[in-house]
């Protein structure tokens, strides 16, 4: 087949020092009498790895990243001083637990206890006011009200000010959970899409200043439209002021990062600790000429993973994350959060002391910001990220991000088989319904073929030979694919590797632009919507990812940029074209179809309260492999989706015969019984 490489289808179809107040004093540790148990989420208690502990000085209470805040009244402290009570006893039990051998530990315990404070205290009215709206409702963000899309800035709309003036676009979207990409500084060309942070502190000059930022976020609140941002804890950039300080030498700088003379103790995690870019970037830690040492690098060789062991890490870093939420975030996305803390002869992967310091972030953002909401990043098997919500008396994130869902979602797609679809949801449906999912069908990283081997192999079917057939499929290669799209990351050794592409372009939508065939383009709009519909059928919050509504396909002009070249997630990662946009109102083109139907599932979905994220939710056995069923029940009100995976008309046979459904999507009544489905088709039937 031939694959489009142009542009993309055009188709007719400030910083704070902390406040010196003495209100907050600190009692002495009496653990015996503590009433709070730590968290324990793995049974496994792993020693501290004495080898790079090296002692921190005391704390210089010359705390760089906040100035004195500056109040013409004095701030009323009594609902601060009643979250702080609240959650301080567990706070300083987490702490001292972590930081158990240091002698010290009350003096950092102090600083951190203080500068949440001086925090608290510039935190603006209207922050302060949707923090005690939220404390009232502390489920607002689990109804069916919530539609959102990520984005980078400046792909979107090339500054935030651009940004700005296309929230009319973003509200007629439906969308009121807009996740902006990395926009803080970083390095062009080392930047790894904005995740190496140079200044968690400065947005990116080609996008604004910080108080763009502001401005933005106080605008788009105005709007109801709720604002997401990563903060990268693992690792900064070796641009970051921390990693400049520790290559020219100062040791206080050098404790914050992993720094070996010799390769002795690397060559230990190496042993253990899974690599996570084997061809891009081997290993996990790399050799510094200029220095003469070794630094961890889990990820790229100029992202310097920060050692928290150091309580100073620890402390400066929740600076950070709540001068950002100051600026008006009300969703953090901690990045790559199973990789924060390191051990010897482990993975370095979901260690207990992780676990440990999100529950403590949770601790401080319930005392100084509780209406922000923790979004955590754990791209593994469902076992490894449930515990990521922590339990109901101890909560860690209040949302994750659902990924062997949408990995399945796309082997669904190349198999036209729903059964470990159908196990995968059982195994969501199954959870405590407090837990909430961020639902998606691609985001702006690759798609990792991390399905349930245990599962298909008890079909037959291989985990080699079986991503070998995923990534052909979607690079077009077999005959039955319309994908296109490109691998990410692929080692010649194992023959894994990853898979990018926009949903447009693996549904079809570009191969068919690009041959000018009709009758596949109807199809492949027909896929688009039926999987966004299913999508919007699970349990959680659902994510577009921005060009989607639209369904703009690859843009294979990074190949021709040196900074991005090297990394193809760029190919989904396009800019957005706004003259195709301009269609959006206008049924005849692909984008009008796409924009409109999505609308209509969007709006039904907001309006229908089965849609809620704490309803009943279920599969039924349809007794065809090609056609998923869910079910949704809340107060009263039942819905059924049901979803064709197949190029052919299918029929469901499902047997609910307790009168007339109506399609919410056509308005068709019909019974819920021996369903007739056309090729890619879908319905949302309520009970009448």
């Amino acid at each position: 087949m031939t694959t489009s490489k142009t542009e993309p289808v055009r188709v007719e179809t400030s910083k704070v020092e902390p406040v010196k107040v003495e209100t907050s004093k600190v009692e002495p540790v009496k653990v015996e009498t503590s009433k709070v148990e730590p968290v324990k989420v793995e049974t496994s208690k792993v020693e501290p790895v004495k080898v790079e502990t090296s002692k921190v000085e005391p704390v210089k209470v010359e705390t760089s990243k906040v100035e004195p805040v500056k109040l013409d009244v004095p701030v009323d402290l009594t609902l601060y001083n009643e979250r702080f009570q609240k959650h301080y006893d567990e706070l300083k039990w987490l702490y001292c637990e972590l930081y158990q051998d240091r002698d010290d530990v009350m003096t950092y315990l102090h600083d951190l206890t203080s500068n949440m404070e001086a925090f608290y205290n510039s935190r603006n009215s209207a922050l302060k006011a949707s923090d005690k709206k939220r404390e009232a409702d502390p489920d607002w963000y689990k109804r069916n009200d919530l539609v959102g899309m990520m984005m980078y800035v400046n792909n979107f709309a090339h500054t935030l000010k651009g940004l700005e003036e296309h929230l009319d676009y973003v509200e007629e979207c439906n969308v009121n959970y807009l996740h902006l990409m990395p926009l803080l500084a970083s390095p062009k060309g080392k930047s790894d899409g904005g995740y190496a942070v140079a200044d968690f502190r400065t947005v990116q000059p080609e996008l604004g200043t910080m108080e763009d930022f502001s401005e933005l976020t106080s605008k788009c609140h105005e709007r109801g439209i709720n604002i997401c941002l990563d903060f990268v804890m693992n690792h900064t950039s070796e641009e970051h002021e921390w990693a400049k300080r520790a290559r020219a030498g100062e040791k206080e700088y050098q404790d914050r990062y992993f720094f070996f003379d010799t390769y002795d103790v690397p060559a230990l995690y190496e042993k253990t600790c899974p690599q996570v870019f084997p061809t891009t970037a081997p290993g996990n830690f790399t050799w510094l000429d200029d220095l003469h040492k070794h630094v961890m690098t889990t990820f790229y060789p100029y992202q310097w993973d920060l050692n928290y062991r150091n309580p100073r890490v620890f402390n400066e870093m929740m600076y950070n994350f709540l001068f950002l939420a100051n600026k008006g975030i009300d969703i953090i996305r901690i990045d790559a959060v199973p990789y924060i803390w390191k051990e010897l002869n482990t993975s370095c992967r979901n260690l207990p002391q992780v676990h440990t310091i999100v529950r403590m972030m949770r601790l401080i953002s319930e005392i100084v910001c509780p209406g922000i909401l923790l979004l955590g990043e754990v791209v593994m098997e469902p076992e490894k990220v449930v515990p990521y919500f922590g339990t109901v008396e101890k909560p860690e994130c209040h949302m994750l991000y659902n990924v062997t869902t949408m990995a399945t979602t796309w082997h669904t797609v190349a198999t036209r088989d729903v059964s470990l679809l159908k196990k995968q949801l059982d195994i969501v449906n199954g959870l405590p319904k407090d837990y909430v999912f961020l639902n998606y069908l691609r985001c702006h990283d690759d798609i990792g073929w991390g399905l349930d081997y245990a599962t298909l192999k008890q079909e037959g079917i291989e985990e080699r030979s079986h991503k070998k057939y995923l990534n052909d499929y979607f690079q077009g290669y077999t005959g039955e694919s319309n994908s296109r799209g490109v691998l990410y990351n692929e080692d010649p050794v194992t023959g894994d590797a990853r898979f990018c592409g926009t949903t447009a372009s693996m549904c079809g939508i570009e191969k068919a632009g690009f041959e000018k065939d009709k009758a596949a383009m109807k199809s492949a709009i027909q896929m688009d919507v039926m999987l966004h519909a299913y999508m919007f059928m699970q349990s959680g919050i659902p994510v577009l990812y921005s060009g989607d509504e639209i369904g703009q396909v690859n843009d294979y002009s990074y190949k021709n940029d040196p900074d991005k070249v090297q990394d193809s997630r760029y190919i989904h990662r396009g800019a957005m074209h706004w003259d195709l946009a301009a269609r959006a109102d206008d049924p005849k083109t692909v984008e009008g179809q796409l924009f409109g139907q999505l609308d209509k599932l969007e709006k039904i979905r907001k309006k229908e309260k089965a849609f809620m994220t704490n309803a009943d939710t279920w599969t039924v056995e349809t007794w065809d492999n090609s056609i998923l069923c869910i079910g949704r029940y809340y107060d009263g009100d039942k819905i059924y989706g049901l979803f064709n995976f197949s190029e052919y008309d299918k029929t469901a046979w499902i047997n609910e015969r307790d009168g007339l459904y109506k399609d919410l999507i056509t308005g068709q009544e019909m019974e819920a019984a021996g369903v007739n489905i056309p090729a890619y088709g879908f319905y949302w039937l309520k009970k009448e």
